[in-house]
Order: C-alpha cells, then sequence, then structure tokens
C-alpha cells in the first residue's frame, strides 16, 4: 500500500487522530464489515461494552448498534464508515461508563479495498478527567460569582451605614472600604467569566481607572490615561495588583489636584466639566520584562509634601500599597518626584508569577 501510494491516506487528520499504541486493540474486518480477527486488547474492550462471546464472525456497525446507545454513538454514515473499515476516518462512542475511540484504515494493497484494520483505545479515564476538569473549572466560576455578589452586598452596607453617618471622616473612611471592596469584586467578576485561573489584567486596570475617576470628587477634572500591556497574571497576582493600582490612582487623584474655587467639585453635566476644564492627567504606564512588571504611576499634580518619607508614612492607602507589593506580590515601591514636571511618580517592580 506503501509503494503504491495508498498509505497514508490523504486529507485532513481529525482531533482524535494519533499514533497506535501498544495498548489499542486490533481488529481485522473483511470488505463487509464482518470480523476476521480480534486482539486480546480489542475483545477485553469490547467486553467492557456488555459483550458476553467472542468478536469473531460479528458485523462490527451491527454490534456497536447493539451494545451503545443511541445518544452516545456518531451518526449512522459514520457508524457504517468506520466500523465497517470503508473510510480512513476514526470515531468516538461508548456508554456511560464506556469510552471508546476507534480509528479504520482501508486495506488496499491493489487500489481495491478488501477489508480494513480497525484500532479501538479504552479513554474512559481520559473522558472521565476531562468531565471533572469541566466540573471544576464550572464550580470554581461559581465561586467567583458568588464572592464577586457577597463583596458587592458588603460595598452596599458600607454605602448605606456612610449615608446615616453625620461625621465627615468616618464617612469618608467608609467610603474608602466601599472602594477596597469594590476593587476586589472587579476582580471576581472577571475570575467568574474566565475559563482558567488567569485573567488578562488590562480590562480590569481599565475599569480601575474609570472607577476611580467616577468616586473621586475632582475625578471628572483628571484623565487618566494607561500606555503598555499587563498582560495575563495569576488571579492571586491580580487581586493584590488590583489593590494597589487603585490605592495608587485614588492617591494621585485626591492628593494631587485641587479643584479652584471658582469651579466647585460638585460638577455634574458633560457642558459643566468642560466648562471647568482637566485639572491634569494622571498616566499609568506598564511593562513585562525579564520575568518582571513594572508599573509607573505618574501626575502632573501639586507633588508630595515636603519631607515625605515613605517608610515614616502614616497614609492608610500607602500603608496598603507597601504591604501588599512587599508582603504579597514581593517586589518594590518607590515614590518621588517626576523628572519632568513637580507632580508624583509611583514605581512598582513585582516579579511576575508562573502561569501554569
Amino acid at each position: 500500500m506503501i509503494a503504491g501510494g495508498w498509505f497514508p491516506a490523504q486529507g485532513q487528520r481529525s482531533d482524535h487522530a494519533d499514533s497506535p499504541r501498544v495498548g489499542d486493540g486490533f481488529l481485522r474486518v473483511d470488505a463487509q464489515g464482518h470480523v476476521v480477527y480480534a486482539s486480546p486488547n480489542a475483545l477485553s474492550v469490547f467486553r467492557r461494552l456488555g459483550l458476553s462471546g467472542d468478536l469473531a464472525g460479528l458485523a462490527l456497525p451491527d454490534l456497536v448498534r447493539e451494545l451503545v446507545p443511541s445518544r452516545r454513538r456518531p451518526d449512522e454514515e459514520t457508524l457504517s464508515a468506520v466500523m465497517g473499515g470503508r473510510t480512513h476516518r476514526d470515531t468516538e462512542f461508548g456508554t456511560d461508563e464506556v469510552t471508546l475511540i476507534a480509528r479504520a484504515i482501508p486495506l488496499r494493497p491493489q487500489g481495491t479495498r478488501i477489508g480494513a484494520l480497525v484500532l479501538v483505545r479504552d479513554v474512559s479515564d481520559l473522558r472521565r478527567r476531562d468531565r471533572e476538569l469541566v466540573t471544576k473549572d464550572a464550580t470554581i466560576r461559581e465561586i467567583h460569582h458568588r464572592v464577586k455578589n457577597n463583596l458587592q452586598t458588603v460595598a452596599a452596607l458600607l454605602r448605606l451605614q456612610a449615608r446615616r453617618i453625620g461625621s465627615q471622616d468616618a464617612k469618608a473612611a467608609l467610603e474608602e472600604a466601599v472602594r477596597r471592596v469594590g476593587t476586589i469584586a472587579i476582580v471576581h467578576e472577571t475570575l467568574s467569566q474566565a475559563v482558567e485561573e488567569t485573567v488578562l489584567f488590562d480590562e480590569i486596570a481599565d475599569r480601575l481607572c474609570a472607577m476611580v475617576t467616577d468616586v473621586s470628587a475632582v475625578g471628572s477634572r483628571v484623565r487618566v490615561r494607561r500606555t503598555g500591556s499587563f498582560g495575563e497574571l495569576t488571579s492571586e497576582s491580580a487581586t493584590a495588583l488590583a489593590m494597589v493600582l487603585t490605592e495608587l490612582l485614588q492617591n494621585a487623584v485626591e492628593h494631587g489636584y485641587e479643584v479652584p474655587d471658582e469651579h466647585p467639585a460638585g460638577l455634574r453635566s458633560t457642558e459643566e466639566i468642560l466648562a471647568g476644564g482637566l485639572l491634569g492627567e494622571v498616566s499609568v504606564g506598564v511593562h513585562r520584562a525579564a520575568g518582571r512588571l513594572h508599573l509607573v504611576v505618574d501626575d502632573d499634580g501639586r507633588g508630595l509634601p515636603d519631607g515625605f518619607d515613605l517608610e515614616g508614612s502614616t497614609n492608610l492607602g500607602l500603608s496598603i500599597v507597601r504591604t501588599l507589593v512587599e508582603s504579597e506580590l514581593g517586589g518594590r515601591l518607590e515614590m518621588g518626584p517626576v523628572p519632568s514636571n513637580h507632580g508624583t511618580r509611583a514605581v512598582v517592580d513585582v516579579p511576575l508569577d508562573p502561569l501554569t
């Protein structure tokens, strides 16, 4: 067949096709699809399907129709073509407990089919593991979805509590807590829609940028721009980095800019915002190199106060950022002036977890 050009067969191989293995069952069928020879492995495979006798002399397509329920076997054309050995194809069939892959190799020594070899492989364990993985993935996504819902409920309760408090300091503290809880909820929402336990962080970063400007008093007057790509991150790194980015953005927007008296902070309409003009721009630059992620947050605001010391800072947001960067992400945090203007620059450098 090789010398005559009849083997290997022309055309596209299917997803099931791969090299034969030692453990495959081996059947020889004649031109009518009757079994002429069956190896012990092949007999063992069909015994698992429910066969009680021998395979020799049986019509293989009819046997599969008898042993396999219609919902677990291929269409009639594929079944007849593969199990009858009429074409070089493969198919999958089985019962609720057993799954088999059958592959037909027509025999054409002189160009005319005289029968076929049919290889059968028991892939029950493989398919069972596939189902378990699908179930596990669905369960994990559902957990992330429920965590997101619970976090949103917590944020709503904190928001209600903030409305009932007269103290402006307490109200501001609760509003910051709402924002932090919402940040974590965004990560879990993204994970609930992902197939893997990794996320493309760019979407999360853009949502966080929009959220910070929405909740800040001067946010509508400050533009946040991102350059570069975070790429794909593990769920653990994504949660910590989302908190870090949110705190740095919030710190830049809240402490870097002040609304002039002639343009009060309570702007609402687009026309009023445009009339008030932009106060400045916060840029988020990120790139990945040599197994590390480098994040730079620059603003063109009023800069750091005189004598600022990151180590001695009592700002809660910066304390959270330092803890997350150094303890959770194993990285470094630096803050200082922007070389080109009087604004503030925050630099975060963290190692990237290997994606498995």
